[in-house]
């Protein structure tokens, strides 16, 4: 393990929430410096996890958005084949034209590997890109290690990053992927759980506002036929709106009566069934919220 990092544990960042159980996990994968896969819906805090982590050990940040279309070298490396030719053709650059290095950019990951300090590495939304990629990408993660080509040199880590890597829950890795990662299901907060993150994020708001805010969001996620449910970022932001808002009384939402739904549904068809839903349940005494 990295000396600097000896003796260091997370515990939890100024805003991050975190369970024990997600606090052993992520200090286990750091003491056998393995990656941590996280699983579980949006707005469980899988992204941020990584952001947390960073924040509370003081290292930086380095993120790497998966996409379908994404190649595995363009996350080590390019070579500006563009840049070199112009340079060559107009002949008013500074860089040396004969040395292919000078146009080499490090991809995500070959600056986690470059980087004089130690780094967190986030490899955001795994499961967009291809199973070779993946399994690919791990292999490069594994050694520590990757070739540029052009200019026949290995790049060496300098110091092993924090690897997290997101994935939604709805698409399977490969068996190969799965079993190189430690893992770990995060479930979406109960309502306890959530109290404490509403908690770090609005410490002076009125109890009462709170208990509404929160016994109304979780009934709105019982609404059947939605395809998004409303996650924590959603309920963060609706407070804010209810906040700004002078109008407004906590005694509303026990009515049915909740304003600014479109902060918490972001497509047109749950936007509909949603409302619906509200407009039966104040219409009918014996229709409930969820």
């Amino acid at each position: 393990m990295d000396s600097r990092l000896e003796g260091q544990r997370f515990t939890g960042a100024s805003k991050y929430v975190l369970d024990p159980e997600l606090a052993r996990i992520v200090n286990i994968s750091m003491e056998l410096e393995m990656p941590l896969l996280l699983k579980g819906e949006p707005g469980t805090g899988k992204t941020m996890l990584a952001h947390a982590i960073a924040e509370a050990l003081s290292m930086p940040l380095t993120v790497l958005n998966v996409k379908s279309s994404m190649k595995l070298v363009d996350t080590l490396y390019q070579y500006d084949t563009l840049t070199r030719l112009n340079d060559s053709r107009f002949g008013d650059s500074k860089r040396d034209v004969s040395n292919i290095e000078e146009y080499i950019k490090m991809g995500k990951i070959g600056q986690a590997f470059v980087s004089d300090v130690r780094v967190v590495l986030l490899l955001d939304e795994i499961g967009k890109a291809d199973t070779d990629f993946q399994d690919d990408m791990l292999d490069v993660l594994d050694q520590m290690s990757f070739d540029i080509v052009e200019i026949d040199k290995t790049i060496k880590a300098r110091n092993r990053p924090v690897i997290v890597i997101t994935s939604n829950a709805k698409k399977d890795l490969s068996d190969p992927f799965l079993g190189r990662c430690n893992f770990h299901h995060i479930a979406f907060p109960t309502p306890e759980i959530m109290r404490e993150i509403i908690s770090v994020h609005f410490p002076d708001l009125d109890r009462e506002l709170a208990q509404a805010c929160i016994q109304t969001f979780y009934r709105l996620r019982e609404i059947p036929a939605v395809e998004k449910k409303p996650a924590t970022r959603e309920l963060i932001n609706w407070i804010r709106a209810l906040r700004c808002d002078s109008d407004f009384r906590p005694q509303r939402l026990s009515k049915g009566e909740v304003p600014y739904l479109g902060v918490l549904y972001k497509k047109s068809t749950d936007y509909v069934v949603a409302s619906q839903h509200l407009a039966r349940a104040r219409s009918s005494p014996s229709t409930k919220l969820g």
